[in-house]
């Protein structure tokens, strides 16, 4: 018998995505809504209540609400909206993060799927704090550009169609200049950090692909500690992982730059540790797709953990 999956919000950008990588595969059954039920709440109810496993991608509310209108303990959900990233209860979608969550995974109830942000600079800065090379007060900043696809159907017509009412021609395009990003909280929370991370995001015009960037002044941190330090927390953090991957140094050094596509259009991550002449300082850089490892990706990762099938099952690594 087929695994019974539910996509509330499947006609968005990541619930499309989410549908393309599920939609090949024999053990999974997809329940679809006609399009004249799609907004029926008894329909949704019913498909909601009639699933096996949930995945919501929806804006927060409406998230919240479908969480509500499910009214027994037997259907799991993996929610790819914000709202319950940090809620009590909800198990966070980032199965490398931290030890054992992977197991906790497995037998979840309410999973909460990353951010796309958060992924990249989780991935880079949340294995230095618990190795205690990064203080968890430290007023850490990270600097970030997506393609315009994370924005949503909004931001893609305004990159794309020029009769948007906010149409733009932006090459690129720094936001949140208000230091508010709604990911904020997400980061610092589990990242272990006590204070919000200095959060620099931007757009740039391309539609998929991320670049994450955190950059340490090593000298300056208590015990300053060595890039060979850093790079070897990661690699100790990521060893044996079939989606994340610690660029060798040597890969690194020969690189003459990075671009915002380098995973575009997959579900890995790839990271980072370039450090400058006289090791007093690096650059942790995490690469990703905004839709691969930042949404779809890591929503479909997770399915698969619950499900007890391979982890990589349906990515595109």
């Amino acid at each position: 018998m087929s695994l019974q999956v539910f996509i509330d919000g499947a006609v968005g950008t990541t619930g499309l995505e989410i549908r393309d990588r599920l939609a090949a595969r024999a053990e999974i059954g997809l329940m679809v809504l006609p399009e004249e039920r799609r907004r029926d709440d008894a329909a949704r109810a019913e498909a909601l209540n009639d699933a096996d496993v949930v995945i919501l991608c929806l804006p927060d509310d409406a998230a919240r609400a479908a969480v509500a209108m499910i009214a027994n303990d037997r259907t799991r959900v993996i929610d790819a909206s914000t709202a319950h990233r940090i809620a009590p209860g909800w198990r966070y979608g980032f199965p490398e993060l931290e030890p054992g969550l992977r197991e906790d995974l497995a037998t979840a109830r309410r999973v909460a799927n990353p951010g796309c942000y958060p992924t990249g600079f989780l991935a880079l800065v949340r294995p230095l704090v618990r190795a205690g090379l990064l203080p968890a007060d430290w007023p850490v900043a990270v600097n970030a550009v997506s393609g315009y696809s994370g924005g949503g159907k909004a931001m893609i017509a305004a990159y794309e169609d020029p009769n948007a009412p906010d149409a733009t021609d932006s090459a690129f395009r720094s936001y949140a200049l208000g230091l508010d990003h709604k990911h904020l909280g997400e980061m610092r929370v589990h990242a272990g950090l006590t204070r919000l991370p200095i959060f620099a995001p931007a757009v740039a015009p391309t539609y998929r692909g991320m670049l994450v960037e955190v950059p340490l002044p090593l000298a300056a941190l208590p015990g300053t500690p060595t890039p060979g330090a850093v790079r070897a927390a990661l690699e100790e953090a990521y060893a044996g992982s079939p989606v994340v991957r610690v660029v060798a140094e040597a890969e690194s050094a020969a690189l003459k730059g990075l671009t915002i596509e380098r995973c575009a259009d997959t579900d890995r991550l790839d990271l980072f540790a370039f450090a400058s002449p006289d090791g007093a300082q690096v650059r942790l850089v995490a690469a990703l797709d905004n839709l691969g490892k930042g949404a779809a990706g890591a929503a479909v990762q997770t399915l698969n953990i619950m499900a007890g099938v391979d982890e990589t099952t349906g990515l595109r690594l």
